[in-house]
This record gives C-alpha cells, structure tokens and sequence, in this order.
C-alpha cells in the first residue's frame, strides 16, 4: 500500500523539492500552497500524513493540524519549520507530531517519515 502525504508548504521552490523528493522514495505526495486550500482535500480523500510548514498565509500549519485531526483523527502530522520554539508553544500542536527544523536534508525528511511508518526508502537519497 502506498502511503500518501499532502504536503502544505506556501514556497514554490521547496514544496516543489520536498515532493520530488518523497516520490522519488516511493511516496504518493498531494501537494497544496496554503492550509487553506488543504482542507477541501482533507474532507474528500485519505491522506497518511500532513506535512505541513507553520508560517503559511490565510492558515497556519499549527490551525490546518488541529482541523485536520478532526478530519481525519487517524492521519499523522509533521511540521517542517524555520521557527521549531513556536511550534512547541502552548500545546497546540497534536501530541504526536514531529517537528522538522530548516534548513534540513532531504535524507532526514525522508528518515523521519520513514520512521514514521516503519519503512526504509531513505538509501535511495
């Protein structure tokens, strides 16, 4: 079974990146420029993962997250982020997410959604 990821990230250049990357391992990636425009495809498809920066216009990664626990309560959260402190704030993020920091490698995104599902694709990078 594929695992399937939305990725919101409001770059051009690094959701352009991040989904190359995750395809290229083998991942189905969905890909959206703002939380907004995540939701519509949070309440009609099944995704495994959100993968989601935080500062983004219109909605923010840590609001898309706690309305997409609420769709979707099974899919797990990853936040990538150059501001890793706000998102550990206040306890607003689902208690099960991770959290990424930027600048990071491409391998370790690929090793943390691995890990997260407990498969191996990461060699590849």
């Amino acid at each position: 079974m594929t695992i399937r990821i939305l990725l919101a990230e409001d770059d051009d250049s690094m959701r352009e990146y991040l989904s190359r990357a995750l395809e290229k391992t083998g991942y189905s990636v969905t890909t959206v420029d703002r939380g907004t425009a995540a939701l519509p495809l949070l309440e009609n498809q099944r995704f495994d993962l959100l993968l989601t920066d935080i500062v983004m216009p219109e909605m923010d990664g840590i609001e898309l997250a706690q309305r997409a626990s609420v769709l979707a309560p099974d899919m797990r959260v990853m936040f990538i982020t150059g501001f890793a402190a706000v998102a550990l704030k206040n306890g607003q993020t689902p208690p099960d997410a991770k959290v990424l920091s930027k600048p990071f490698h491409l391998r370790d995104l690929v090793l943390e959604v691995d890990r997260m599902f407990q498969v191996g694709t990461a060699a590849d990078l």
